[in-house]
């Protein structure tokens, strides 16, 4: 068996006197498709936001493994070192750079792979316009795969909400990660545009070839969607498994509805 593109043991977190996440464990193989549900407040995005670098675990151990060889512990590592790592985001809520093109904003995450320094981007030389014209050129290509092609040289801002959602995946996946993580994706999408974006992350994963953890409420997406899913709460993961143990396991319908009144 391959080796895992993630691996996490026992994270926790605390913000003073709360614990936010409780030895949280959890593997995430290669072209997996993983959903990590559970009701409002539960600790979801609180998760994502450690293994990004955002928050710094108070215990627990966050490993990426990009090519299933090399083994790069995580914890302490800043976002953008994460990033370069081989791991990339989207974000509850849209944060694009809304007053630059569509085309910018995706330059923008191939970033971490760019090798030019201050020298070459004040002096421009060939090898640094070499470098700017493939940075342009797939990210391009990005945009092509996303449908999003024709809005290139528009302002990121006036493009409808289905296709700021999309950019912010274009943008992620300029990064070239192995493992890209959406945060609540279908937020505010109708069920057209839903059933869209499922066939989409499908084809991402197999063209891409990358593994995809995800948070998402939309239920019959996730079901649709996950090879496997995780379930939250209280910052406790409380069941795990295939789409039909999830539905049917008693814990996540508690979770969810509340303990019913007994007969």
């Amino acid at each position: 068996m391959s080796r895992p593109v993630l691996d996490i043991r026992n994270l926790s977190i605390s913000f003073g006197g709360l614990q936010a996440l409780s030895d949280i464990d959890l593997t995430v193989r290669p072209s997996d498709i993983i959903a990590i549900i559970g009701p409002n407040g539960a600790g979801k995005t609180t998760f994502f936001n450690c293994i990004t670098g955002i928050y710094k675990p108070t215990d627990g151990e966050i490993f990426l493994s990009p090519d299933g060889r090399c083994r790069h512990r995580l914890k302490g590592l800043k976002p953008n070192q994460i990033t370069s790592l081989g791991m990339a985001r989207t974000f509850q809520n849209i944060r694009l750079f809304s007053d630059m093109t569509v085309l910018e904003n995706v330059m923008i995450g191939c970033h971490c792979r760019s090798s030019a320094g201050i020298l070459g981007a004040i002096f421009r030389g060939p090898k640094t316009k070499r470098e700017e014209q493939r940075i342009v050129d797939s990210s391009y290509a990005v945009l092509q795969r996303m449908g999003l092609a024709q809005y290139a040289d528009q302002i990121a801002k006036n493009l409808p909400y289905g296709g700021q959602r999309r950019l912010e995946i274009a943008r992620a996946l300029a990064a070239e990660p192995c493992l890209l993580l959406l945060d609540e994706p279908a937020a505010g999408m109708n069920p057209q545009e839903t059933k869209k974006l499922d066939i989409l992350i499908k084809e991402i994963r197999d063209e891409y070839q990358l593994a995809i953890l995800l948070i998402e409420h939309d239920m019959r997406l996730v079901m649709s969607l996950s090879d496997h899913i995780v379930v939250m709460d209280y910052g406790k993961k409380i069941a795990e498994g295939t789409p039909g143990q999830i539905r049917a396991n008693p814990a996540v319908i508690e979770a969810y509805l509340g303990k019913t009144a007994d007969a």
